[in-house]
């Protein structure tokens, strides 16, 4: 898909957005190998620079979720109980983005969204996933009307993170309130929110999905 003019609003996070979710990337990370891994190897695999990762795993050590001992990571038996969960709403949320990409992107996908939803979204992305259909485009759903947002066909990483930090994800109730030329206006949850159409079209809704 050709990439999409960027026309939503820019959420910056703040330093302790970034740790929070550094904190949780290592605490999966040590839950998917066996509560065990190297520093090292743990900085590869998290999105984030050296220093953010340095600083996790000391907050984390603060909390008395993982020791480190000589530059190896393990977790705690309170690490684990925490790591458990972090996976568990990874795994929903992976199986659930393989319906419609690949291993690779899924994978991806969860580990941006697993930062930002509620149980409540993890809910209804499990009764989603039960559905054979992909819902319709936003732009269709009709003003005023509500629906849940089954899926977000945007291949753009950094619009992807952005949509989704601001609290636009498949399993979040939303309502279409307002079209204005070349944009469309809605609310999710008590934020609102106007996207290009281009973008709209990509956000796909069930209607309902009781």
């Amino acid at each position: 898909m050709a990439r999409i003019k960027e026309k939503v609003l820019i959420v910056m996070k703040d330093g302790n957005g970034i740790l929070k979710i550094v904190k949780e990337d290592v605490l999966r990370i040590l839950g998917e190998r066996n509560g065990k891994e190297s520093s090292e190897l743990i900085e590869d695999s998290v999105r984030a620079s050296h220093n953010f990762v340095s600083e996790a795993i000391k907050s984390l050590e603060k909390e008395n979720l993982i020791y480190n001992k000589k530059n190896f990571i393990r977790l705690t038996k309170s690490g684990q109980e925490k790591a458990k969960d972090i996976v568990k709403k990874h795994l929903v949320l992976e199986d659930y983005f393989k319906r419609t990409k690949s291993e690779k992107d899924a994978h991806e996908a969860s580990n941006i969204f697993e930062h930002y939803v509620s149980e409540e979204v993890i809910k209804n992305i499990k009764k989603i996933s039960t559905f054979k259909e992909s819902g319709v485009p936003l732009i269709k759903l009709g003003l005023k009307r509500e629906g849940i947002i089954s899926d977000i066909n945007i291949t753009c990483d950094d619009l992807f993170e952005r949509m989704v930090s601001m609290g636009i994800f498949p399993g979040e109730k939303i309502r279409l309130t307002n079209e204005i030329p070349g944009s469309v206006i809605f609310r999710v949850k008590n934020k609102k929110f106007a996207i290009d159409k281009n973008i709209a079209k990509e956000i796909k809704v069930l209607k309902n999905i009781e």
